[in-house]
C-alpha cells in the first residue's frame, strides 16, 4: 500500500496537549510537578532590564568631572521617583542653586569623575507566563518555565492572527454556511471565543474588537480585509504578534468558506467551556498553526488520539484530507487510492498524486503536495 507524509491539520475532539511554557529571560517559576493550573494562572516570572540612559552632570551642573561626587545626592545602587532630586550645586550663598531631576523613576548605576557623566536606569518591567490552557504540570525547567498536560479537544486552523486568548465559547451562527455581519456581535459577547460560519468581514472584526470579543473562529476570511483591518501587509514570518485584541482563526481558507461540518460540530458540542485559542501562524519551515483547546473536565478520558506533538502517521487510504490548492482549494474528502507510480500532470510536469473521492462523490487525482491530512 501507497504511504505518504504530508502536512497535517488536526481536528479531533480526543487527544494530549503538552505546552512547554518558557519565560524570555531566566526568572522565578511559581508552579511545581503536579499542581492543577488554568489558563490564566501565572506559572513563572522574571523582570526585563529597564532602559539605561547616561546623563552629562558635569555639562548640566556646570561643575568638573573630578568634583562630579561632590553634587550627586544619590549613590550607586540608590532608587529615585520621578523628579526627585539626583544632583546640584550648592549655588552662592545657598543661593542660584542648578540641580538635576529624575526623569523617571529608577535608579543610579553608576558615577564617572573621568567622563563626569552617570547612567540612570528606569524600573524594570515584569514579565509572566502563563498556563495559557487549563491542565496539570508534568514538568518544571528550573528558572525558566514548566510543561503543561491536558486531555482536550484540539482544532487547528490554516491561519490565524493575534496571540493567547481564551473564554467561553459561543455560537452565533447555528449553520457553518452562514456569513457574519458586525450586528451579529453585541456587547453581551464580550469576553467570549464566538464560533463563527463561512465568512466575517473586517468591519464584523472590527466590531468584535470594539465590544471586546476575545477570540473568533471561522470558516473563510478575505485577504483584502486582512490588509484593511490591520492596515498593513502581512509577510512570510510567523503571526500572532500583532496587537489587536481580538484572535482569529479560519481553519478552512481565503474567501466565503463553510466552515467544515465536522468542525462546526465539534465546536458546537463544546458551547459554554471554557476554551483556549491562538491566532499564530507560520507556513515556512517549522510549521505552526493557529489553535482552539478545549481542556476535557474528565482528564482521564478513555479515548485515546496521541499527543499534539506527535508527528502524525501520514497520508494513509481512508484518510481525511483537504486540497489547499487551486482548482479544488478548500474541498474536503477521503483517499481513495496512492498510486505509487508517477503522473504526468495537466501543466505536464511530473508527480506522485494520490485519488481523493470529496463529499459530494467526485473523484479526482490530485498532486500529493497539493493536501493537507486533516488528523481527526
Amino acid at each position: 500500500m501507497g504511504h505518504v507524509y504530508t502536512p497535517g491539520l488536526k481536528v479531533t475532539e480526543f487527544t494530549t496537549v503538552r505546552k512547554q511554557r518558557i519565560l524570555p529571560l531566566k526568572g522565578d517559576v511559581l508552579v511545581k510537578v503536579g499542581d492543577k493550573v488554568l489558563p490564566d494562572t501565572i506559572i513563572a516570572e522574571t523582570f526585563l532590564p529597564g532602559k539605561a540612559e547616561a546623563v552629562n552632570i558635569s555639562g548640566k551642573l556646570n561643575v568638573e568631572a573630578k568634583d562630579i561626587e561632590l553634587v550627586m545626592k544619590k549613590k550607586p545602587g540608590d532608587k529615585f521617583e520621578r523628579g526627585e532630586l539626583i544632583a546640584q550645586t550648592k549655588g552662592i550663598f545657598g543661593f542660584l542653586k542648578t540641580s538635576y531631576r529624575g526623569p523617571f523613576k529608577g535608579s543610579l548605576e553608576s558615577i564617572s569623575d573621568i567622563t563626569g557623566q552617570i547612567i540612570i536606569r528606569g524600573e524594570p518591567s515584569p514579565i509572566n507566563v502563563t498556563a495559557y490552557i487549563s491542565g496539570e504540570v508534568i514538568e518544571v525547567i528550573p528558572e525558566e518555565g514548566a510543561v503543561i498536560e491536558s486531555r482536550a479537544c484540539l482544532i487547528q486552523g490554516i491561519f490565524g492572527i493575534g496571540g493567547e486568548n481564551f473564554g467561553k465559547l459561543e455560537k452565533i451562527v447555528d449553520d457553518p454556511g452562514k456569513t457574519v455581519e458586525p450586528s451579529d456581535i453585541t456587547e453581551k459577547h464580550r469576553g467570549k471565543i464566538l464560533v463563527a460560519g463561512s465568512f466575517i468581514s473586517a468591519q464584523a472584526l472590527t466590531t468584535a474588537c470594539e465590544h471586546g470579543v476575545s477570540g473568533i473562529v471561522v470558516g473563510g476570511f478575505d485577504d483584502k480585509d486582512l490588509r484593511e483591518f490591520l492596515g498593513y501587509d502581512i509577510g512570510v514570518a510567523i503571526t500572532g504578534s500583532e496587537k489587536i485584541p481580538c484572535t482569529l482563526v479560519v481553519t478552512e481558507g481565503f474567501s466565503e468558506i463553510p466552515m467544515a461540518h465536522h468542525t462546526f460540530e465539534l465546536l458546537s458540542k463544546y458551547e459554554g467551556e471554557e476554551v483556549s485559542i491562538n491566532g499564530s501562524t507560520q507556513i515556512r519551515a517549522g510549521v505552526i498553526r493557529p489553535e482552539v483547546v478545549i481542556t476535557h473536565k474528565d482528564h482521564h478520558e478513555q479515548k485515546e488520539a496521541g499527543t499534539s506533538e506527535s508527528g502524525g502517521k501520514g497520508v494513509l487510504v481512508g484518510s481525511k484530507v483537504r486540497a489547499i490548492r487551486v482548482p479544488y482549494f478548500g474541498k474536503i474528502g477521503r483517499v481513495t487510492d496512492l498510486p505509487p507510480d508517477l503522473k504526468v500532470l495537466e501543466s505536464e510536469s511530473v508527480a506522485r498524486v494520490l485519488e481523493v473521492e470529496f463529499e459530494d462523490g467526485v473523484r479526482v487525482l490530485i498532486p500529493r503536495a497539493n493536501v493537507e491530512v486533516i488528523e481527526e
